[in-house]
């Protein structure tokens, strides 16, 4: 863990389960929380708001993103300004578009315009940043997550996109990117590197971290040892 402070991407934690949600909080290097309908889902949540009411109860110093989840612009402000009133340290994550492909820009920009910190999610792509960069307030904290994981997954590298994103929303000091959906703790460093602002990443990537600087020749050792032991304890017989 000792190249952790050393990084210049701030580390949120990604996740539903609050025992996790709670142990990742405590980490120094957790600068902040984020969750989404489906980790909630996968949690074994039921009631929504009181979910999150008894985790702001603990977690009041570090930045929380909780998200909306109607297709309805105008229930979606609705439900924005009341995730908002829960807590100072709460941003409001509003999807690009809902599942009519219609965008949430001049909606977004009423938000903003309200003084609601907002998390902007689900970006893919460079015209969807330029045109969210319009509408953000430069008085009011936002995230612009980008989901790199995702993006990846199409075969594209998400780096150029970040960086270019990072170049666009330069001149709103309110603004900062998010390196979303990453896949294996490089992208923490990839993110570090490229100066993306923050990278959220789940309990299983960041308990990774031990990992940082291990010695490759003993990890294949430990490779090696884990084939050797599994086929051992298996029976197999050639």
């Amino acid at each position: 863990m000792q190249n952790i402070p050393n990084l210049k991407v701030k580390i949120f934690s990604d996740g539903a389960d609050k025992a996790k949600m709670l142990e990742m909080y405590r980490k120094p290097f957790i600068k902040g929380l984020t969750t989404n309908p489906t980790l909630m889902k996968k949690a074994g949540i039921k009631d929504y708001k009181s979910f999150c009411l008894d985790i702001l109860k603990e977690i009041k110093d570090k930045p929380l993103s909780f998200e909306v989840f109607s297709d309805d612009f105008h229930e979606i402000i609705t439900q924005a300004r009341e995730i908002a009133s829960w807590g100072e340290n709460v941003y409001v994550k509003i999807p690009i578009m809902n599942t009519k492909k219609e965008m949430c820009y001049q909606y977004v920009e009423k938000l903003v315009n309200e003084n609601i910190k907002v998390n902007v999610t689900a970006i893919m792509t460079l015209d969807q940043v330029e045109k969210i960069n319009k509408v953000l307030s430069k008085d009011v904290p936002s995230y612009v997550s980008i989901f790199a994981g995702r993006i990846a997954d199409t075969g594209v590298d998400p780096v150029h996109i970040i960086r270019e994103s990072i170049n666009i929303l330069k001149t709103n000091t309110q603004a900062e990117i998010i390196w979303a959906s990453p896949r294996e703790l490089l992208n923490i460093f990839q993110a570090s590197e490229i100066g993306c602002h923050i990278i959220t990443v789940t309990p299983d990537i960041i308990n990774k971290m031990k990992l940082i600087s291990y010695d490759l020749n003993e990890y294949s050792l430990d490779t090696v040892k884990m084939f050797y032991d599994d086929a051992v304890s298996a029976g197999y017989k050639i």
